[in-house]
């Protein structure tokens, strides 16, 4: 009697880097897997040329590459823009954001070939493990995850990058890292991440003549343009539909237009990268429990946050804005610490499509040597009323003598406390 042998199917989510090389071939040499390759195809640019022959030449016997740009540009970023997230203050999720579109595709992808498992390259130590895993198991419970960096076994052979290199060319796995430039660096369409090696000291300036070729995406401020540049973005119900620049307003071509999501994220990106905008050096809150340092670009992203800002001053109601800016450490923390897909984050989305109803219009900004300088907005749905705001006497529908009962009322607990507050000095 013939016994058939079941070879098992992973996924790997995989980018061609030295980390997820290595774990390509230490999955099929360790699992005895049939290992299929993903690459989610997010704005890495010229990153992705030739990585299908790369993992074929590993030991993959599949690769997907998937365009995922648009699908990550219209249902993550835009969304996530509308709410005015941002983590502690600083961070403009761009990492956080691009795991859910990773992970949904990758379940798909896993379906799709009846694969027992799908594995990433992420480490114990940061916070992708748990949004990649959060995004399976809101949408695959029944899949399997494996994660090479949680097993002893595997760090026990690769305790650092020197090992890991030596392994890769021990295999004939082709891979660009070297022990001579450690830092590591992920790209996608709204942002590039740089961490480890030299930037683990958060000391160390990563913003010195020394480190001017680590960043890909934006000129240093010192070697941005010595003239600003005008631009205009036009808002639909909280969404960048259009950016004009100025040589456009100036022509005929000033007739209105729509940008898809991506449109508008390229045109920004090329926009402020220009003129140096949008790098962030932090030390941010792992979701792990340490901090952690990372420099970012972040050059669209950042003008369209600002710009998102200045439309809503316009247009949102002050009780509404406060309420949802209330929420915004919750809802950043949420896609930070991999909770896209759950109920609570779908539920503020829902109050967020709400509160942005009335943010249309266009703001027009300034953009030099790495600033983003308000230069005007307006609005057909503005809440901004002259004849309520002016100053020029009679001429103000507003009766300054109605400001005395308001006073009154509000001072009165006021009063009724400070005997109290006196007898005690």
């Amino acid at each position: 009697m013939t016994v058939a042998f079941i070879i098992m199917k992973i996924v790997l989510a995989y980018s061609g880097g030295l980390d997820t090389s290595v774990i390509l071939r230490w999955l099929q040499q360790n699992y005895e897997a049939q290992i299929i390759a993903f690459c989610a195809d997010i704005g890495q640019e010229d990153e992705l040329d030739g990585l299908d022959a790369k993992a074929l030449r590993t030991g993959a016997s599949k690769c997907y590459i998937d365009n995922l740009q648009e699908e990550f540009a219209r249902d993550f970023i835009f969304p996530m823009f509308q709410a005015g997230a941002i983590y502690e203050g600083q961070y403009f999720l761009g990492t956080s954001i691009a795991r859910p579109v990773i992970a949904k595709r990758m379940v798909e992808i896993a379906r799709l070939e009846k694969a027992d498992a799908i594995a990433h390259g992420a480490t114990g130590k940061g916070n992708d493990q748990v949004r990649f895993e959060l995004a399976a198991a809101a949408l695959a419970p029944d899949l399997r995850v494996i994660a090479p960096w949680r097993e002893e076994r595997f760090r026990k052979q690769f305790p650092g990058r020197t090992e890991m290199i030596a392994f890769a060319k021990a295999n004939d796995i082709p891979v660009a890292a070297s022990a001579e430039k450690p830092y590591s660096m992920d790209r996608n369409l709204l942002h590039i991440s740089f961490e480890s090696g030299v930037l683990e000291d958060p000391w160390f300036d990563a913003s010195s003549k020394e480190m001017r070729g680590m960043y890909k995406l934006s000129a240093a401020p010192e070697d941005a343009p010595n003239e600003p540049e005008y631009v205009e973005l036009e808002f639909e119900r909280g969404n960048c539909v259009d950016v004009a620049q100025a040589s456009r307003l100036r022509s005929q071509e000033a007739q209105a237009r729509t940008l898809t999501p991506l449109q508008v994220m390229k045109t920004l990106n090329r926009l402020g990268g220009k003129h140096g905008i949008g790098r962030v050096d932090i030390v941010e809150n792992r979701f792990v429990g340490m901090k952690g340092r990372g420099v970012y670009e972040t050059p669209g992203g950042a003008i369209l946050h600002f710009a998102h800002r200045q439309m809503e001053t316009l247009t949102m109601d002050r009780e509404v804005m406060h309420l949802r800016d209330s929420l915004i450490p919750k809802y950043s923390a949420f896609i930070y610490n991999g909770f896209w897909f759950s109920p609570e984050r779908e539920a503020l989305q829902a109050l967020v499509t709400e509160t942005q109803r009335d943010v249309t219009g266009v703001v027009r900004l300034k953009l030099y040597k790495g600033n983003i300088i308000v230069a005007g907005r307006k609005s057909p749905k503005s809440l901004y009323d002259p004849k309520i705001a002016t100053m020029e006497g009679e001429r103000s529908s507003y009766n300054q003598s109605d400001a005395t009962g308001f006073i009154h009322l509000n001072a009165l607990r006021l009063k009724a406390r400070a005997p109290l507050k006196n007898a005690g000095k």
